[in-house]
């Protein structure tokens, strides 16, 4: 037998579908969520598939919920904010179940210009913080910092080109 606090405690975690409908527009109505996001929320909630079947339903009706807006926020997002590249864009996408479609469109927003810009603008800024002595050290460490944010290996290799080049003009 539970007692009265236990019962309390229980029916918290317990939402009718309409407490969780304004619960999920307001998670969704504060950030761009993905489809996934709000299906994890809902189940957090102990919501039943069905129930979670419907308030997705009725969130992308009234598009509190919509993926292509949401991958295209984050594509600009990541890349403005945090620097990402669009290895690492892609994969973000892809972990979140994004479709191939809707990344190709994402990718869209963000510009070879402002795309280049970045990249370069990161570049310099990191070459000139590692303070590691041996040239081997210095452009692995390198390398490895801007392959981690989702660079093309080919832009990559090309900038290490050009620092080590200047630098031995120097």
């Amino acid at each position: 037998m539970l007692t009265i606090e236990e019962n309390l405690s229980i029916m918290k975690e317990i939402y009718s579908v309409q407490v969780a409908v304004q619960k999920i527009e307001y998670f969704c109505s504060y950030q761009e969520r993905c489809h996934e996001e709000v299906i994890a929320k809902l189940r957090s909630m102990k919501m039943e598939q069905d129930e979670i079947d419907s308030i997705m339903a009725h969130l992308i009706g009234s598009n509190f919920l919509n993926e292509e807006r949401f991958a295209s926020s984050f594509a600009r997002g990541k890349h403005r904010i945090k620097n990402w590249g669009r290895i690492r864009i892609v994969n973000e996408l892809k972990f979140k179940k994004i479709s191939q479609t809707l990344i190709n469109i994402a990718l869209m927003e963000i510009t070879p210009e402002e795309y280049a810009v970045n990249f370069h603008a990161l570049a310099e800024r990191h070459w000139e913080t590692i303070l590691e002595t041996n040239a081997l050290k210095k452009k692995k460490q390198f390398c490895d910092y801007l392959l981690r944010r989702g660079y093309e290996s080919h832009l990559v290799f090309e900038k290490v080109k050009e620092f080590v080049s200047s630098t031995s003009s120097d």
